[in-house]
């Protein structure tokens, strides 16, 4: 009798350890997603980001909270934080500065959008810069004038900092003049003549238990300042100049302006990519920078995936980091002993990676599998301790802290927002294998199974498809209507993510291989692995679904010309029209770097992978959506699309959401009805042959 009590109890316990409940629509987008973490100079404060749907409120809360890493305090800064700025702190530790509102409220929303065109519109309100002590809880708010910043830094001590915003000094004559002869008409292309940005110091003096403020004017660049950084040794200030629209990337560069003496502007990079996220070297002499080149058969840099570089303000020499690393570099913060933390992407997997010189090599460092991101570490510590994100398959994300990255094994979790998705029933997910026998290259992708379906055959299969292309999917659980394939798997969806060629994270080659096969060439690698699946048994050919967003909708919109073996597709932003696309998109460099040229000059090549010319053959019933105000991908996009489907009978639905952008982050309903409307989708026309399907 005891044996059997014993074994009953025990039936008992293993069935209530494993009987998470089912992870539903409502927690999946409820879930806290962490834009940045700032650890301060000293490792004693650290600073997250946090951004949460607010329902009733139709918009977010964006969050900036301040805890000490030792766990014993956690404070909300402000619920209204400008999405679109980092917070930084001072060089002893002591401040932060922050840009949004200074006070927590429950009932008032922010601009997201404001930054959009920040070079070229005036907020109508007195702006501030908020600083404040860590030492003292005390709060300085500081008005900088009606302009929108659009970078911040600090000067070498507490007691300044300097701002970039829309140039509004000796304008306004000019203006009056100009609104005088063109009424609201816009001369397209030429430049106002306040544009530009004003760079300004601002000295804060405390006295007697007094504070005062003072602002002087440093330069006018002819320019917008996408990002800061003073160069005390040098007695020089670093900025990035930034386009509005993105038709040549030497528009983009890296500029320096010598305090000593201001008329000066010099520019240090001239190259065919985009650079951001400057750091200082621990020695004071380099400037670190992320690339993003662009041009996928380059000549100015030696990797086509995201890398790190520095230059050498003595003498201008430019020197890569990552050596010997084959991947993306996603990240990276400075140590105090010198070098660098690299997040370098291999396959599904960021890792963090030490390098201690330009000349040594990158070396791992020992940790979890699955995606670090937004590290940040100490800088007046001999050891660097660090704070970063970290999330994996079934590992939502949250933020965590380590007093040596030796011990990033044992990094201790700060926050907690989302361990409600721990204890509900997530997807089992692992890599999967294919070779696409035209080249024979091998291929991965990501496959989540439903919940209790690890290893099972004969599965309905959604294919799930990431943008970019220049992106990957990857070892990672982050909540939204993007990486949703664990919201699909939940509802019974074998979910194939796969990383085709063009994909970051596989070498520069792999990434290459797309140059003038920008559609048909990972098309194939996708078609090979969905035949794969079926070959193996684990799908069901008759139950084969696809969809994406952004580059995924284009994929997307291209299979359903090359096959009718999809009974549902869902085209999230997706183009479908190659010139127009080119035409309308603030983004024109990269569609015709990926054409290898423009319209008139590779001709054949647009029409080899064209949509529109093939669309004929299309009869999968297809869920479009996009943003309205959508520039990146514009939403005449998806109109085209609908009123082609339409006409040739074949079942279609446009979703349009107000307000929105490309990336749908205004609204967080508009998320949520997306994907739910997507599951939907999927349900409905699962089982139905294409000759019977009816509009």
């Amino acid at each position: 009798m005891r044996v059997y009590l014993f074994v009953i109890f025990t039936l008992q316990c293993y069935t209530s350890i494993g009987a998470h409940s089912k992870l539903t629509i409502d927690e999946f987008f409820n879930a806290t997603s962490f834009q940045s973490v700032s650890l301060s100079p000293n490792g004693q404060h650290l600073l997250v980001y946090t951004r949460k749907p607010a329902w009733d409120l139709n918009s977010y809360d964006n969050s900036l909270w301040l805890y000490t890493t030792d766990g014993s305090k956690k404070e909300l800064i402000t619920t209204q934080y400008s999405v679109f700025m980092e917070p930084k702190w001072s060089p002893s530790g002591d401040w932060f500065f922050y840009y949004g509102n200074d006070k927590v409220t429950a009932n008032s929303t922010d601009d997201r959008e404001l930054y959009r065109h920040s070079g070229n519109k005036d907020s109508k309100s007195q702006q501030q810069i908020h600083v404040y002590s860590v030492t003292s809880d005390e709060l300085l708010s500081i008005d900088i004038g009606k302009a929108t910043p659009s970078a911040l830094t600090w000067s070498a001590t507490d007691s300044s900092l300097y701002f970039a915003a829309q140039s509004t000094e000796s304008t306004e004559d000019a203006d009056r003049l100009y609104e005088a002869e063109w009424k609201d008409v816009i001369e397209y292309r030429r430049r106002k003549p306040n544009y530009g940005s004003v760079i300004q110091r601002i000295d804060i003096k405390r006295k007697h238990g007094k504070v005062s403020v003072k602002l002087h004017s440093i330069k006018h660049v002819d320019f917008i300042v996408s990002d800061l950084l003073l160069i005390p040794s040098e007695h020089k200030i670093v900025c990035v100049s930034m386009p509005e629209m993105f038709e040549n990337l030497s528009d983009i560069d890296l500029y320096a302006i010598d305090l000593h003496d201001t008329s000066s502007l010099i520019r240090l990079t001239n190259n065919q990519a985009i650079e951001t996220n400057l750091q200082l070297s621990a020695d004071g002499k380099h400037v670190f920078f992320q690339v993003y080149p662009l041009k996928l058969e380059n000549e100015t840099f030696s990797s086509a995936q995201p890398q790190l570089y520095s230059i050498d303000l003595t003498n201008g020499h430019i020197a890569q980091w990552g050596k010997g690393f084959q991947g993306a570099v996603r990240d990276y913060s400075i140590r105090s002993e010198g070098g660098v933390f690299i997040l370098g992407q291999l396959g599904t997997n960021v890792h963090v990676y030490i390098q201690q010189s330009v000349s040594q090599y990158a070396c791992l460092a020992p940790g979890w599998h699955g995606s670090y991101r937004s590290i940040s570490s100490s800088k007046l510590e001999q050891y660097s301790s660090a704070a970063f994100l970290y999330s994996s398959f079934d590992r939502p994300e949250e933020v965590y802290f380590t007093k040596h990255i030796d011990g990033l094994p044992w990094a201790k979790p700060v926050t907690h927002e989302n361990q409600l998705l721990a204890t509900r029933s997530l997807p089992r997910a692992k890599l999967y294998r294919w070779i696409n026998h035209e080249d024979n290259r091998m291929i991965e992708g990501i496959l989540h199974y439903p919940p209790g379906k690890l290893g099972h055959k004969n599965l309905p299969l959604f294919v799930l498809i990431h943008g970019g292309p220049s992106e990957a999917s990857m070892n990672m659980l982050h909540a939204d209507y993007y990486t949703w394939a664990p919201l699909a798997a939940t509802e019974g969806w074998l979910v194939l993510e796969p990383n085709y060629r063009g994909s970051t994270g596989y070498g520069d080659q792999f990434l290459n291989e797309i140059s003038g096969q920008l559609l048909s060439r990972p098309g194939r690698d996708i078609l090979a692995g969905v035949d794969s699946l079926i070959s193996d048994g684990i799908a069901d050919p008759t139950r084969l679904n696809i969809g994406g967003y952004s580059f995924g909708g284009f994929l997307t919109n291209w299979l359903i010309t090359q096959t009718t073996r999809f009974n549902a597709a869902l085209s999230g932003a997706g183009p479908v029209e190659h010139i127009s696309m080119w035409g309308t998109t603030d983004f024109p460099v990269y569609v015709n770097t990926l054409f290898r040229g423009f319209p008139w000059e590779v001709p054949e090549i647009y029409e080899k992978e064209s949509i529109m010319s093939k669309l004929n053959a299309a009869k999968t019933p297809t869920l479009i959506s996009t943003g309205t105000n959508d520039i990146r991908v514009p939403a005449d996009q998806s109109y085209i699309l609908e009123r082609s489907l339409t006409y040739l009978g074949v079942p279609v639905k446009l979703l349009l959401f107000p307000d929105e952008g490309h990336t749908l982050s205004n609204n967080p309903w508009h998320g949520k009805i997306k994907a739910r409307e997507e599951l939907k989708w999927l349900a409905k026309y699962d089982h139905v042959p294409q000759a019977k399907v009816e509009t």
